[in-house]
């Protein structure tokens, strides 16, 4: 090879420092992450004035268009009424949808029935898709110091099941999923579950997924970030879920959990996530930050029927967060603000607009005195 150590040359690619760009354009927030091989692309899209499901979805077509870019993760918040209208139109812009796609009601009354989407994109990697049953529920891509194994949509087989039933489903497809791309879920450092009657079952979510952690010893190791949270979805199971797993191809990458500055740890009062996981590698470092509400040290509900005050302290938990690890909100890239009422959402962002790329969801908190909950990524060239 003209006497060029490969091993050092590959090295040094995976070490230098990715280039960040941000855009906003009307309904649209837009990150790039320009990598040496390849790019990332992370857009939160929000409804135009009177804009209709099928013309925002032109306007998503678009910009994938525009950087021949394949969806890894989408989720969309909004009424199921417009479902498989949105999706039609997806499958005619863009030659068919072969990514997973998580749907859950945000039922905010505005016009045209979608409250957001967020999607994850590449370009200039290959990626693969996981099917069962003829359906994508998960895609797969390396950056170089990861392979990233990214699922969606996935939910139980057995609408009139007991809910617990139900939730063990959905963990066990998540384990055999995983399974196929070479990973278990030893490898997962974020989930998303999507209750819906959250209020009626969230004691025994919590016992059956406490249990399957157990028995695929996640606590043994490192228990990935998560958000728990209300939502109906199209299939009208009692909940839909979404993971995100990675496996190192590097010893520059690395993975490990976040203590929140101003919380206990979730274990303490039996929730099994952590506050957030840091991930490393290839010049980058990606904070997931779990769903975070108005919880006081001990694990108490504070600010009962204040949602200013709840507001301010989930913020203030949240950035605590981001500022141990060297992030402030101009770093996130991904950001969903969950409200109990509609009404009582700011506009058009989150933290005074500092927290720029972010959806805003109408739907129920997990505890019915919470009036609102945040969850957020964020990333940072190193």
């Amino acid at each position: 090879m003209n006497g060029i150590d490969v091993n050092k040359a590959k090295a040094v690619t995976l070490v230098q420092k990715p280039a960040i760009f941000r855009e906003t354009r009307p309904g649209m927030d837009v990150t790039r992450i320009l990598f040496p091989t390849h790019q990332e692309l992370h857009l939160s899209l929000r409804p135009l004035p009177g804009e209709k499901p099928d013309e925002m979805v032109r306007r998503l077509a678009a910009i994938l268009r525009e950087r021949n870019a394949s969806i890894v993760r989408h989720e969309v918040f909004g009424s199921i009424s417009v479902c498989s209208e949105t999706l039609h139109t997806l499958r005619r812009e863009l030659n068919g949808v072969d990514w997973p796609v998580t749907w859950v009601e945000g039922s905010a009354p505005i016009s045209g029935g979608i409250s957001g989407m967020h999607i994850f994109a590449v370009a200039g990697t290959p990626v693969d898709t996981i099917c069962q049953e003829g359906e994508p529920v998960g895609r797969i891509f390396s950056d170089g110091c990861f392979k990233h194994c990214l699922l969606g949509g996935i939910s139980s087989s057995k609408q009139y099941a007991l809910k617990a039933d139900q939730c063990r489903e959905v963990l066990e497809r998540l384990a055999d999923i995983l399974s196929e791309a070479g990973m278990d879920v030893t490898n997962v450092v974020r989930t998303w579950f999507f209750l819906d009657d959250i209020f009626g079952w969230y004691g025994d979510f919590n016992r059956v997924r406490n249990e399957f952690f157990h028995q695929k010893k996640v606590f043994n190791g490192l228990v990935p970030a998560s958000t728990g949270i209300g939502g109906r979805n199209p299939a009208g199971n009692a909940l839909v879920a979404g993971v995100w797993a990675v496996q190192p191809d590097s010893e520059f990458a690395t993975v490990r959990e976040v203590i929140s500055p101003l919380q206990c740890p979730a274990a303490k009062y039996g929730g099994a996530f952590s506050r957030a996981i840091l991930m490393r590698g290839g010049g980058l470092q990606r904070l997931l930050v779990s769903g975070t509400a108005s919880i006081e040290p001990g694990g108490q509900s504070m600010h009962g029927g204040d949602l200013t005050k709840q507001i301010e302290m989930s913020m203030a938990v949240t950035q605590a967060i981001l500022k141990s690890c060297g992030f402030d909100f101009e770093d996130v890239i991904r950001a969903t603000g969950y409200f109990r009422d509609w009404h009582d959402a700011p506009s058009p962002g989150l933290r005074g607009g500092q927290c720029r790329q972010s959806v805003i969801v109408q739907t129920d908190i997990c505890r019915p005195e919470l009036l609102f909950e945040i969850e957020l990524d964020a990333v940072l060239a190193v």
